[in-house]
């Protein structure tokens, strides 16, 4: 005959302080979303299109055994040397960025700087630079991305003095805002503020230690 075991079970705000941590730490580790940055990617992506960096795309493969187009996009972290962000892409001009920029963030002074230093090498090139950006090496931070940058001159005029190195720069440290951006994301889901909501909401039900159950 089998046995039938009777086990009682506890909201979260019922459990003892040590046992919500527990809960806490097995939330972090076992219900935490793979997919934690898309919405960190959605806003990049907006950003690289009005700055006029083209994301490169890439097929990733399904479960189902389709694809779809994903961005190309990279980063580890957060608390490793040589931990970063990175991405390839071809970049041009983008008419009126400066002023984008500023309507869709108008508080981050990082991404106006970015997109004035672009628009000023763009001037001074006539607006002829554009930059093909790729990923090199295991690594995924800014100084991973090989950044190539050229003026299509109708008399082969080569960039300006300055000039590449003001793209690279800029494009580096759009890099580095990326990767500050997903550091933040991930401090905010991983506080003890938000995967306490996160179990309420999902009705999560623990043993009195704190083990989940059910």
């Amino acid at each position: 005959m089998p046995d039938i075991i009777c086990t009682t079970v506890y909201q979260f705000p019922e459990l003892s302080d040590a046992a919500k941590e527990k809960a806490r730490r097995w939330y972090r580790e076992a219900a935490f979303h793979d997919d934690w940055w898309d919405v960190v990617y959605d806003d990049f992506e907006r950003i690289c299109d009005i700055l006029g960096v083209s994301l490169k795309r890439r097929s990733v493969r399904l479960m189902g055994g389709g694809t779809r187009q994903k961005p190309c996009i990279w980063f580890s972290g957060f608390s490793s040397q040589g931990d970063g962000a990175s991405f390839e892409a071809t970049v041009g001009h983008a008419k009126g960025s400066a002023r984008e920029i500023r309507a869709y963030a108008p508080q981050d002074q990082i991404l106006h700087g970015i997109a004035d230093r672009l628009q000023a090498a763009q001037r001074q090139n006539f607006y002829q630079l554009s930059a093909d950006v790729t990923h090199r090496g295991r690594y995924y931070h800014e100084y991973c991305m090989s950044i190539d940058v050229s003026r299509d001159s109708p008399t082969g005029q080569p960039p300006t003095a300055g000039s590449e190195e003001t793209v690279v720069e800029a494009l580096r440290d759009l890099a580095r805002w990326l990767y500050r951006q997903l550091d933040a994301e991930y401090d905010h889901l991983t506080s003890d503020e938000a995967v306490e909501e996160g179990i309420v909401i999902n009705e999560y039900t623990f043993t009195e230690g704190g083990r989940r159950f059910g």
